[in-house]
This record gives C-alpha cells, sequence and structure tokens, in this order.
C-alpha cells in the first residue's frame, strides 16, 4: 500500500469517526429531526463519507471513536461542526452538553480549555456576546479579509 493509499485511508477513517460523533450528538435526545437529517447529509457529503456508510454510523454511531487531530484548525472546525449539529435546533441541552464536553476532551483539549472554548461558542451561537467581544470577531475577520486581498480587489 501506498503512502498516498494510507494517508487518504486515514484520512477516510478520521471523518467517519467525526461523522459518528455529529450522529451521536444528533441522537442525544433519542431521535433525529429533520433539520438535523439534513445537516447530517450535508456533512457527509463534506466529509466525503459514503451514503453506505452513513447508513451503518447512524445504526451504531458507537463504533468510531475520536481520533483526535494535531491541526487546532481542524480540532476548532470539528467543533464548530458539532456546534451547528447541537443548534440545529437553537438550543443546547444537558447531553449535547456532556457530550461536546467529553467530544472537545477526546479531541485532545484539556477540561478547562474546552469549557472555555464550550461556553464560548454556546454565548457565539445564542448571540449572547459583549459588543466589545463582537467588534473584535469582526475586526479578526476584517483584518484576515483584507490580508488576502489583492491589488485589483483595492
Amino acid at each position: 500500500m501506498s503512502f498516498t493509499d494510507l494517508f487518504k485511508e486515514g484520512h477516510q477513517t478520521r471523518n467517519k469517526a467525526h461523522f459518528a460523533s455529529i450522529a451521536s450528538i444528533a441522537m442525544s435526545d433519542g431521535k433525529i429531526s429533520d433539520d438535523e437529517l439534513l445537516l447530517l447529509k450535508s456533512l457527509a457529503i463534506k466529509l466525503e463519507v459514503e451514503d453506505s456508510d452513513v447508513d451503518k454510523i447512524l445504526n451504531d454511531p458507537t463504533q468510531y471513536p475520536i481520533i483526535p487531530s494535531n491541526s487546532v484548525e481542524e480540532r476548532l472546525e470539528r467543533l464548530h461542526d458539532l456546534f451547528d449539529m447541537i443548534f440545529s435546533d437553537n438550543r443546547i441541552d444537558a447531553k449535547e452538553l456532556v457530550l461536546i464536553t467529553k467530544y472537545a476532551i477526546g479531541l485532545g483539549y484539556n477540561a478547562t480549555i474546552a469549557n472555555d472554548l464550550i461556553q464560548n461558542s454556546i454565548d457565539i451561537y445564542t448571540g449572547n456576546i459583549s459588543f466589545d467581544e463582537y467588534k473584535y470577531l469582526i475586526t479578526v475577520s476584517y483584518t484576515h479579509l483584507r490580508a488576502h486581498e489583492t491589488e485589483a480587489d483595492l
């Protein structure tokens, strides 16, 4: 097996594990809503999880353990995907909070950082941020966008 094949297989395994974690959160209240199912289907496409694997995962998401990433950006993206699923019904319940906390720790964050990231994410998703926090987020975003503009854009 070539290095490329090994890399591709590892990437697919990580994506299936991530999808399974999202499915677990969707199922935490005992059912998958229509909105959750739409988001799951969208994420399956994004994560390149085949339909046959989606069915297997939805039948038993616990068969795929969390596989942490060394990439800070990938870990944050994984948390973001989970928060999209959690807030598909515009709220977070106690079971979902327990699951996402376990998942964040499974991704490699220590408990303190995991709790801070989760609380900050909840504040962002619920719109419970101060003007200073809003201004900071917008300024960082604007600065990032400006840094990637070309002279033709100016």
